[in-house]
């Protein structure tokens, strides 16, 4: 069990709910049943109004994310050079769809909208680390180098 004390740093007004939940999910890297239930006695609310403001904005994550982040470009020049066939790739090779952590816990998977390293496209990161120019062999490469740490 969680110490949630840190929400005592927030005030205790409904208004404040989405500003605790940011809280959370930067403690713990997602929102849990464990934490919808804190987060309800802590504002004093109803733990399905606080699932109703998780499911409104993308932004909380109800899956415990991997130990490897996988950030997936999907921007104009990526998707001009084949980012789409590099997410079927790490689809394929993961077994998860983007929003997904597979089910060793070792990598969560996500499509973005630009990592600002167009001249690189295709490009990814991996725990904030930039990889580009990516082609089958080498999107697989990285990913066998990263299962094995």
């Amino acid at each position: 069990m969680s110490d949630y004390s840190y929400l005592g740093t927030i005030e205790k007004e409904h208004g404040n709910l989405i500003k605790g939940l940011q809280l959370i999910q930067s403690h713990e890297g997602y929102i849990s049943n464990e934490s919808i239930k804190a987060a309800a006695g802590h504002f004093g609310i109803a733990e399905v109004e606080v699932e109703g403001v998780l499911t409104f904005y993308t932004q909380f994550k109800r899956v415990k994310p991997g130990k490897h982040k996988i950030s997936l470009c999907d921007g104009t020049a990526c998707h001009i050079k084949g980012s789409s066939q590099i997410l079927e790739w790490v689809n394929s090779t993961l077994g998860i769809k983007s929003g997904e952590t597979d089910a060793n816990g070792v990598f969560s998977l996500e499509t973005v909208a630009c990592l600002g390293c167009c001249s690189l496209a295709p490009v990814m990161s991996i725990n904030g680390k930039i990889f580009g120019n990516l082609d089958r062999k080498s999107t697989m490469k990285i990913l066998k180098e990263y299962q094995n740490q």
